[in-house]
């Protein structure tokens, strides 16, 4: 078996928009950092 299944992955709740996502490859050095599921949410962020 390769690789870890979609369920047991970790998961973060967008801070814009609520919208549950899960972790990517992409964001494999960073997802402490990730705060947002996309780009346009990212572009919404709330003031702070």
């Amino acid at each position: 078996m390769r690789g870890v299944k979609k369920i047991n992955l970790p998961s973060k709740i967008c801070i814009t928009c609520g919208l549950k996502f899960t972790w990517r490859k992409k964001w494999e050095k960073n997802w402490d950092n990730i705060k947002y599921c996309s780009k346009s949410c990212q572009r919404k962020k709330l003031p702070a």
